[in-house]
């Protein structure tokens, strides 16, 4: 019995590890981003880009991750992203979201982090 307490006590916690790094990699950090027109109805089929500076953003450049189209939700869901801030561009058509709030405040790590982006004409 004294022989088989250690073994018993290695299995457990090397359950509790694998436990842990299971649910380290469901957890992820991810962005879910629902688009919407001035009326508030979903867009789909919206382009929907991710950068990590203003610099980028603004040259439209060096795209975090490949570019995502919104679903017939009007969603699309960034993962495995750091918890931090990220600009938004989303464009279709003539519509956009550049007169509105671009940037996404830093996320929480592990989270779905949830934002709805209005995109208009600009008018």
């Amino acid at each position: 019995m004294k022989r088989l307490l250690p073994v018993m006590l290695i299995v457990l916690m090397g359950t509790v590890l694998v436990q842990q790094n299971a649910e380290a990699q469901i957890l992820s950090t991810k962005l879910k981003i629902t688009v919407v027109d001035a009326l508030g109805n979903v867009v789909q089929d919206a382009k929907v880009r991710i950068f990590r500076n203003e610099d980028d953003y603004t040259k439209e450049a060096n795209d975090l991750q490949k570019y995502q189209l919104t679903n017939a939700k009007g969603q699309v869901t960034f993962k495995k992203l750091e918890a931090a801030s990220y600009y938004i561009l989303v464009t279709k058509g003539d519509l956009d979201n550049t007169n509105g709030g671009s940037i996404v405040d830093t996320l929480k790590k592990g989270k779905v982090n949830k934002v709805n982006i209005v995109i208009t004409d600009g008018l």
